[in-house]
């Protein structure tokens, strides 16, 4: 047991006194909790610039155009003399959607005759299209009630709709974008950083060596224990103190999440010590990063739907951690999943660790290996 601990010591030592290591396994963690997340600190779109083509002219017409530049999300820049000014001003980037009032738009409300408007959005962009369609829509919505209304006045009072939709969004409540996609990035980021941390090392160690690196079970165990402290710090770095500061959901499953985020960084760091031990030098680590970092936030599944993905790369992304470990910490910080909920992913993360202990156990232990790891 003095062993395994004085293997801890030496790992974490190795990790403060290696410059590289610090910075990527702890300073890039920290920055990123910072930085990323700031960049939908907004949520949602707002200000983005919509085309009003006003044919009708009247009363009616500029208390609509009034509505429309009070939303949030869109701002009309310009009003265009028709709908081919409007159009060329659209393709030149210029604006995000086009609103087109009819002539005789008054006249029809009045006359009791259904009134049409017309919605175009560009969709070089599909984020802040569906923003502005979505926004913009719902604004010609509440005009087209407030025209009913108009319309009693002269035909009598309308029927009632019979159903009414109440939308309440249960886990992002802001419907914004950094709510659907930092807590997943963030469980990425830890993964990556701390596969990077151990490559560091691992291949930095084994440039200085000149050979393959092998450690006995006790240096090994204190190694990983070492590796899974400063991923666990990482990960509940973000799970708590930055989704508080940043306001994101979370503090669903408390318990639930020091279970499956240690189980998530077991099976992380048995595969960066897999991983690790093929990197002959520490730049390895880096290119490894680089190169699988978007591909392994697709393969979870979180921004795009599983269903959608071929057959095979679903089979394959189960093999990686960062699959069932970003479901997994997700589920439990931002929707509140008990633990039977998530059982696919524990059990998952449980046949990895061990896969990927025996896979580092095969490349890197040998009963008279070294006896610490050191920078």
């Amino acid at each position: 047991m003095s062993r395994i601990w004085h293997s801890l010591r030496q790992t974490l030592l190795a990790v403060l006194c290696d410059r590289y290591a610090i910075v990527v396994m702890v300073g890039a963690v920290i920055l990123y909790s910072f930085f990323y997340p700031a960049a939908y600190r907004h949520q949602v779109a707002g200000n983005l610039p919509v085309l009003v083509v006003d044919e009708d002219h009247s009363a009616t017409s500029r208390e609509l155009l009034r509505k429309l530049d009070s939303l949030r999300v869109a701002h009309v820049v310009g009003q265009p003399a028709d709908l081919q000014e409007a159009r060329a001003q659209l393709e030149a980037g210029h604006a995000e959607g086009i609103v087109l009032i009819p002539a005789n738009l008054e006249r029809d409300i009045l006359r009791g005759h259904p009134a049409k408007l017309v919605l175009l959005g560009n969709g070089a962009y599909l984020g802040r299209a569906s923003w502005v369609l979505g926004s913009v829509a719902d604004a010609l919505g509440a005009f087209g009630r407030e025209a009913a209304v108009t319309q009693a006045a002269f035909m009598g009072a309308p029927q009632a709709p019979p159903v009414t939709l109440v939308q309440r969004p249960l886990f992002n409540t802001q419907e914004g974008y950094g709510s659907a996609i930092v807590p997943g990035v963030a469980e990425l980021i830890v993964h990556q950083t701390l596969l990077m941390g151990i490559g560091v090392l691992l291949g930095g160690r084994r440039l200085v060596l000149g050979r393959r690196l092998q450690f006995d079970l006790p240096t090994l165990t204190g190694m990983a224990l070492g590796f899974g402290l400063i991923g666990l710090f990482g990960l509940f770095w973000y799970a708590g103190f930055t989704a508080w500061v940043q306001d994101y959901p979370r503090g669903g499953n408390p318990l639930g999440q020091l279970l499956g985020g240690t189980l998530f960084i077991a099976a992380t760091v048995a595969f960066g010590l897999f991983v690790g031990s093929f990197f002959r030098t520490r730049e390895r680590a880096f290119q490894y990063i680089i190169a699988t970092s978007i591909p392994l936030f697709f393969l979870a599944s979180l921004s795009w739907p599983a269903v959608m993905t071929p057959r095979p790369l679903v089979w394959l992304a189960q093999l990686l951690p960062t699959t069932s470990g970003i479901n997994l910490m997700v589920r439990l910080n931002q929707m509140d999943a008990s633990l039977a909920e998530v059982s696919r992913e524990l059990i998952t993360l449980a046949v990895l660790l061990a896969l990927y202990g025996a896979l580092a156990l095969w490349r890197l232990h040998s009963p008279k290996g070294t006896k610490g790891i050191k920078s």
